[in-house]
Order: structure tokens, then sequence, then C-alpha cells
């Protein structure tokens, strides 16, 4: 029900923001704030991105959790879809998920939502008993290719 609000009230408050701003503006101004808020906000999506894939490489390679960065990435990736939709609230909400505090506070308030049930990166944990599934056939080949055969 809340997403089928979302998707009512958002198209409304756009074209609203449209009516009022382009009175105020013009339509070219209007077209120009659209298309320098998606590009600039594509700017700011590609260096904040590669900054967090950064963040969960390294995160991953000292063993650490992810979590956290990888619902940063998402939360640009958000932002990203945001930003380029034509629409003056759509790129207020972009902009404001380019904070990266404002990321850290959705996700905490997220996280205080759901339940973990478990992340682990011991070894053990890990599905060994999948050896014994396989059947390993040995021989030998030769290429097709070759005139000796």
């Amino acid at each position: 029900m809340r997403l089928l609000l979302l998707f009512i009230l958002v198209p409304i408050i756009e074209v609203a923001l449209f009516i009022k701003i382009g009175g105020l503006l013009g339509l070219w101004a209007t077209l120009l704030i659209i298309f320098l808020t998606a590009v600039i906000g594509t700017f700011l999506v590609k260096n904040q991105g590669i900054a967090v894939i950064d963040k969960i490489k390294r995160n991953l390679l000292a063993f650490k959790d992810p979590t956290e960065s990888i619902a940063h990435a998402a939360l640009i990736l958000v932002a990203g879809i945001l930003l380029l939709t034509p629409g003056f609230f759509t790129d207020i909400v972009g902009f404001l998920l380019m904070i990266p505090q404002l990321r850290g506070f959705v996700y905490f308030w997220i996280k205080s939502r759901l339940r973990l049930k478990g992340f682990s990166t011991e070894k053990e944990n890990v599905d060994t008993n999948y050896k014994d599934s396989f059947t390993i056939i040995e021989g030998e080949y030769s290429n097709k290719d070759d005139k000796n055969y």
C-alpha cells in the first residue's frame, strides 16, 4: 500500500513543481536545470560509487563485514536513478542520498528494522560435502586438428 501511494504521490509532486518552477523561471531555464542536475548527479554517483566499491574490496580482503559499504553502494545506485529521473523532487532526494552521513543514518535505520541471522568469514562454515557428489573420469585427449591421430 505504501509503495502504491509512493507511485501516485511522487508524480503529482513532480508535476506541481514543474508547473510552479517552470512558471517562475521559464521553459528553457527549467530544462537546463534538469539537464545540469543529471550531469552533476552522474559525476557524483561515479566518484562516490568508485570509492564505495574500493571500500567493499578492502572490507572483503580484511575479512570485515561489508554490509554497511554494500548498503552505501545500493543507496548511491538509488540516488543515481533519482538524479537521472527528470524532476525536482527526485533530484532533491537523490542529492540528499549522496551525503555519506545521511546514507549512514538510512543504513542504521534500515538495520534497526531488520534482523541479521548471521555473517561469518570462517572457513569451517563452508559445506565441503560437495566433493562426494562429483564423478571424476580420468583420461587422455588429443586435438583433432593434429595430423598424427
